[in-house]
């Protein structure tokens, strides 16, 4: 066989893999996600950690140039040459399938996280309506000790780099608990690329060849510190949305701060809200009148950020990102990020706040 075929078959052979690796989580939780994977985020994340800047970020903007400038120098033998061309796209293609998986993505393949913790998914209207309102007063209680005014929004008083640092307190908390969720050796960075991301609509990524959650720094501080740890959650080997909003949000609202509490309650109960207002307008209404100002103008200093952005441009990646969700074992594509409400209830399900 010649060479230039074998990466282009071991293409397709990864493909047909990763059709039948759902069907083996058990595989994936024991060998890879607790185990080989536990090794490769703590060397990556001890190595390029140190590194004060974003070095995934540089490898994008280096692959990305390579990229156009290949293109540009095959633009006169392409006719001639377009199936040596196309192997040579396909094994290069190849390469980075396989290391996206083996460095990360295999974890898309793991034992969901329901299952792992125990927690049912089911949740009825009453249910949902009476976390919303358990939510709502553990949030305006939070705002008010922090400004000890109901109209204020919250200002978070730290940097980035603080909420950086202080996020593995959070993990630190929620670990005693469960310990799978143990998070060491801190490699988050502030995104080079945060302004394209804003115009693509998202709040951070993380890169899977380094390891290094990437956070959108142009955000509204106010949410900055469950954004973090989303993406933390992330690195410690979740692939899932769902799970890692999960994650963030308890990681959040179990750190000792007040600040990084009320950034995980509020996202919580603004998902809350979004589900009320597209099921029952008139109960979302009646429950957004017993939200405290302050809540609110945090939901509109979001509202508006976001609004400065919006153009098709996010609407087209959300639409690519729903897909490629969709082929990494994630049927509910982007719909998965609000998913986390049904862990939510079902987790605090006869528990305080």
């Amino acid at each position: 066989m010649k060479k230039k075929y074998i990466l282009p078959l071991f293409l397709l052979a990864q493909i047909i893999f990763y059709k039948i690796l759902p069907f083996f989580p058990d595989f994936v939780e024991g060998f890879y996600s607790n185990n080989l994977y536990i090794r490769i985020s703590h060397f990556l994340r001890s190595f390029i950690g140190r590194v004060p800047f974003s070095v995934g970020d540089c490898f994008y903007a280096i692959l990305i140039i390579s990229v156009i400038k290949w293109f540009w120098q095959i633009r006169k033998t392409w006719k001639a040459e377009w199936k040596d061309h196309i192997l040579k796209m396909l094994g290069k293609i190849s390469v980075y399938y396989f290391f996206f998986h083996f460095l990360w993505a295999f974890n898309y393949y793991r034992e969901p996280l329901f299952q792992k913790m125990d927690i049912k998914r089911e949740y009825s209207d009453a249910d949902l309506l009476a976390f919303t309102k358990k939510l709502i007063i553990k949030t305006n209680e939070i705002q008010f000790q922090i400004t000890k005014d109901e109209k204020a929004k919250i200002t978070l008083p730290y940097s980035q780099e603080e909420v950086f640092q202080m996020n593995l307190n959070g993990y630190g908390n929620l670990a005693k608990e469960h310990p799978y969720f143990k998070y060491q050796t801190l490699s988050v960075k502030k995104s080079l690329f945060s302004i394209p991301l804003t115009y693509m609509g998202f709040g951070g990524y993380l890169n899977p060849f380094t390891n290094e959650a990437q956070v959108n720094y142009l955000l509204p501080m106010y949410g900055f510190p469950v954004t973090t740890a989303h993406e933390m959650a992330h690195q410690i080997g979740f692939a899932s949305e769902n799970e890692c909003n999960f994650i963030g949000v308890l990681a959040s609202v179990k750190n000792d701060n007040l600040y990084f509490q009320y950034s995980g309650y509020s996202f919580t109960l603004r998902y809350c809200l979004g589900i009320w207002k597209f099921k029952n307008e008139k109960i979302f209404n009646e429950l957004k009148k017993t939200v405290n100002p302050g809540i609110l103008k945090n939901y509109q200093e979001s509202q508006d950020f976001w609004k400065k952005y919006d153009t098709l441009i996010d609407e087209g990646f959300h639409f690519l990102y729903d897909n490629f969700l969709k082929s990494n074992n994630q049927q509910d594509g982007m719909e998965s990020y609000s998913k986390f409400i049904d862990l939510m209830i079902n987790y605090y399900r006869g528990k305080d706040f």
